[in-house]
């Protein structure tokens, strides 16, 4: 009986192990299951191109090429278009499952429809054809580019570092570039005004976003009927925001249409919209309550469509970091020649479409967490002004061929809006009197005075003490500390490391 006992028991322990392994195997498992369909991707990317240049001289390059620059649209997509539905994410407004369907549609769409300008400028407005006449030496250029920047963006996010990709790709060809024909083929004049571009998106970015709180803090949430004041102005910010953009469409798909046209569609789409929204908003106000939690309800829909509009974007802006050293590649392999303006094959412009999309949903939920609700506290109304800032900026920089990084605008709106909150809540006189009108309601009504906490979101809590509010600015602070530092390593070391790259293709070739 008792070595039935002890078989019984030892049974146990074997089946308790053997259900740890499985367990286990499954963790590993379900690790392994993002890298696999990234490295099918990559596949997929190479296969594509193979189709396209087979046959062709240094077709080998071009596939490898494509392969690269899949890697990096790969990377791009993991690590900002968490900037573009973060906010949403960590407002409430969408679910995880929801912000990826959207972004990844809209990115896909914004690099096809409105991404070929950038693109242009990343293949050739960096370097002087002038400087680099052999097609070989340009290709190398452009690979150790394209190598360099997947490089450093892979670091930098290993060691939790935030860089722009538009910062590396474009230090990377400037680096190779510098290599291969000296610090005289950098176009600099490009350079510079890249560079300038680079330090006003992200102060632009806070002021857009600053002006947008400021004026819904002032017309809607510290009104005295919150619910009338919603329905006069989220229509029209809504419109605001689909108006822009159909102009900008207009002016991307029919470049020749003149702005007339475009101003002309744009009102039509903003009046349209204004309808929609208004009739939306008064159906979804009926019997709220007039509180904050309300708005935060009839904010939902434009924080959604402005996440939309970012993503769509992003696509635009931020496929260039991927594409454009390739599109130059496969100029000079087809044609042997280096030129001035190349053509943007449409497989190009789809591998680096696509790689941004299936970085973010393998990757992109674990950042998308981190900018929704770890930089700042965010509610729709305050991830609204934030994502509506920062596509206008980039839809902007994106129109005139400018390659601004997402990054830079999105970190400098949510820092506006968090330095805006912190000089309105101390020196805003609409505040003030707002506060005071609802002091003396409570008062009348022989309630417990507001607090200033509960003004903001009508609920009771506890003013902040002192050192906790000390505590909260320094920690803001320490983000902007160590994002500035990560934005001023990027450039030299990505250009540094394409250099080093491109002595070695050299000494390969």
């Amino acid at each position: 009986m008792s070595d039935g006992v002890r078989s019984k028991h030892t049974l146990d322990k074997d089946l308790a192990r053997l259900s740890e392994i499985e367990e286990a195997t499954g963790v590993v498992a379900r690790g392994l299951i993002a890298p696999g369909l990234g490295l099918l991707f990559l596949m997929l990317a190479a296969s594509a191109a193979s189709i396209y240049v087979f046959g062709e001289p240094r077709a080998v390059i071009v596939i490898i090429a494509a392969a690269i620059a899949a890697y990096l649209a790969m990377n791009i997509g993991a690590n900002d278009v968490a900037n573009n539905v973060g906010p949403a994410v960590g407002a409430g407004a969408m679910t995880m499952v929801g912000a990826l369907g959207i972004a990844a549609i809209f990115e896909i769409a914004g690099a096809l429809i409105a991404g070929d300008a950038v693109v242009a400028t990343i293949s050739t407005g960096l370097i002087r054809s002038s400087a680099i006449s052999d097609p070989a030496v340009l290709i190398r250029l452009m690979l150790a580019g394209l190598v360099a920047s997947a490089l450093w963006i892979n670091f930098a996010t290993w060691i939790g570092a935030p860089v722009s990709t538009t910062h590396s790709i474009v230090g990377g060809v400037v680096g190779a570039g510098a290599a291969a024909a000296g610090l005289g083929a950098v176009d600099w004049p490009s350079v510079i005004i890249i560079a300038t571009v680079w330090i006003l998106a992200p102060l632009l970015g806070a002021l857009v976003a600053i002006a947008f709180l400021a004026f819904v803090k002032t017309a809607i949430i510290y009104q005295d009927d919150k619910i009338a004041a919603a329905r006069r102005w989220i229509p029209v910010l809504t419109a605001l925001m689909a108006g822009s953009f159909a102009a900008y469409l207009v002016t991307r798909l029919f470049a020749d249409s003149g702005w007339q046209v475009a101003t002309a569609i744009g009102l039509a789409c903003f009046a349209l919209t204004w309808v929609a929204s208004k009739s939306s908003v008064g159906r979804q106000s009926r019997g709220m309550e007039n509180r904050n939690r309300s708005l935060r309800r009839l904010f939902r829909l434009p924080l959604i469509g402005s996440a939309a509009l970012l993503s769509f974007a992003h696509g635009a802006n931020d496929v260039a970091n991927a594409v454009g050293p390739l599109a130059a590649i496969v100029h000079a392999a087809s044609r042997s020649e280096v030129a001035d303006v190349v053509d943007i094959p449409l497989w190009v412009m789809v591998i680096g479409a696509f790689g941004i999309s299936c970085g973010l949903l393998l990757y992109g939920p674990k950042l998308i967490r981190i900018v929704g609700s770890e930089i700042t506290k965010l509610n729709p109304m305050r991830a609204f002004c934030v994502a509506l800032a920062v596509a206008i900026v980039v839809i902007v920089a994106s129109w005139f061929g400018m390659p601004v990084s997402s990054t830079h605008i999105a970190v400098g709106a949510v820092f506006g809006v968090g330095f805006f909150r912190e000089w309105y809540n101390t020196h805003s006189a609409h505040r003030r009197a707002y506060m005071q009108r609802r002091r003396k309601l409570r008062a009348a009504a022989q309630s417990e005075p507001e607090t200033e906490e509960d003004a903001e979101n009508d609920r009771p809590r506890k003013l902040p003490s002192r050192e906790e509010i000390r505590r909260r600015r320094l920690v803001r602070r320490a983000h902007f500390t160590t994002i500035v530092t990560a934005w001023a390593t990027t450039v030299p070391a990505a250009a540094i490391l394409a250099a080093l790259l491109f002595a070695v293709f050299g000494a390969l070739a």
